[in-house]
């Protein structure tokens, strides 16, 4: 449920909306598009009402980066205004992310609030760096990095440097973010996705034997051999404080065609944070053994680069995003059948910069192709040089 209008407060006009799903995305538009937001009944009627830890870390967090910004929050948790002030950026800025949701459900609105900011940012996050929910820092390094490049971001300035892991869940892990600013970002036509050349990955250990990750990566090698020669699992197996608070255990692949298209899946395997097994401590699952875990996301990753999309799925939302937030100009680019994600993207991007994609099947392929005139966006904070 979930609807709109324009509400008058002073001098303030607040978008209303309704609701908790994508928060995150909504907060995100109302910065770039500085639209201040007025969200009401946000989980009004769970046991657990209001916003989540993970939710009110984020807030936190765009207060950090930003001058002037006004969050006001009830105190049940279920209505929250937000005013979205001017993104600074800045050096040498540190946030704990929390235990709740992993460093990858930061990075995402991070990155491109850095992009528009008025000075670089540096950023410490510390928290959960690999889990099974939300992207890990490996696939961001690997993946996400490389698509910023697509639009016309520098490499220069641009780096994320995994300084410890963290398994949930307590956590433990830090990594250090770079981002430069940009003017503005290049519209794309990207429809080519062309063929696999090489198949390149990480593997993970914190207080388990390093033994998992060979495990894992002969699993995986075993998949792969089948089509691809050129695969490459590198191994990080981290100890004493680098290693974080908790015991765990991962992989992360991502396959790059000769059209420059990265297709990523990861995974990791650790004991559930506490909010999802009731509180029950002695009662430890099984965990999955490694040789399941390398096979399983060679998998995923093969199913991924079958769906034909010029980016995985979890990458959707953002490649639409960066799409409309590009110069006056039309971005034309394939994806996969679209996911739920990336559908919430298309409603909040038409919502909050009143940009509307042109969506076509293409029959043959299963894909879809889809094209925007982009907002665009420029960086005033930067002074053209």
């Amino acid at each position: 449920m979930c609807y709109r209008e324009e509400r008058r407060m002073g001098k303030t006009t607040y978008k209303r909306l309704k609701g908790s799903q994508n928060i995150r995305q909504r907060l995100l538009l109302a910065t770039l598009s500085s639209s201040p937001v007025l969200i009401e009944d946000i989980r009004a009627n769970d046991t657990l009402p209001g916003l989540r830890q993970h939710e009110v870390s984020l807030l936190r967090l765009f207060e950090k980066v930003s001058d002037d910004c006004i969050v006001e929050i009830n105190e049940t948790g279920t209505k929250l205004k937000y005013k979205p002030g001017i993104v600074m950026g800045g050096r040498h800025l540190v946030h704990d992310c929390g235990v709740s949701r992993s460093i990858g459900y930061f990075l995402e609105p991070l990155i491109l609030l850095g992009l528009f900011a008025k000075k670089p940012l540096t950023i410490r996050l510390k928290g959960i760096t690999n889990d099974s929910k939300d992207p890990s820092v490996d696939t961001f390094r690997s993946t996400t990095l490389p698509l910023l490049k697509r639009f016309g971001v520098p490499s220069e300035g641009l780096d994320l440097k995994i300084e410890s892991r963290g398994s949930p869940p307590h956590g433990g892990g830090e990594v250090v973010l770079t981002i430069p600013v940009v003017q503005n970002l290049n519209a794309v036509t990207w429809t080519d996705v062309g063929m696999v050349k090489r198949i390149r990955g990480v593997t993970f250990s914190t207080r388990v034997s390093s033994q998992f990750e060979n495990t894992m990566i002969h699993a995986a090698r075993g998949i792969f051999n089948n089509f691809i020669p050129d695969v490459h699992i590198f191994t990080d197996h981290k100890a004493g404080t680098q290693a974080g608070n908790s015991p765990g255990y991962g992989i992360s692949l991502v396959a790059e065609t000769n059209a420059g298209c990265f297709i990523s899946a990861d995974t990791a395997i650790a004991y559930a944070r506490e909010e999802e097994t009731g509180d029950i401590e002695d009662e430890k699952k099984e965990l999955m053994p490694p040789e399941d875990v390398g096979e399983q996301i060679a998998s995923i990753l093969l199913g991924e680069i079958e769906q034909g999309g010029v980016v995985d799925s979890t990458h959707q939302g953002l490649l639409f995003l960066l799409c409309a937030l590009c110069p006056q100009d039309v971005s034309k680019v394939r994806s996969a059948k679209l996911s739920p994600y990336g559908i919430e993207m298309l409603r909040n991007i038409r919502d909050f910069l009143g940009v509307k994609f042109v969506i076509k099947p293409d029959p043959f392929t299963g894909t879809v192709i889809l094209k925007c005139l982009g907002c665009g966006l420029k960086n005033l904070n930067r002074k053209v040089s």
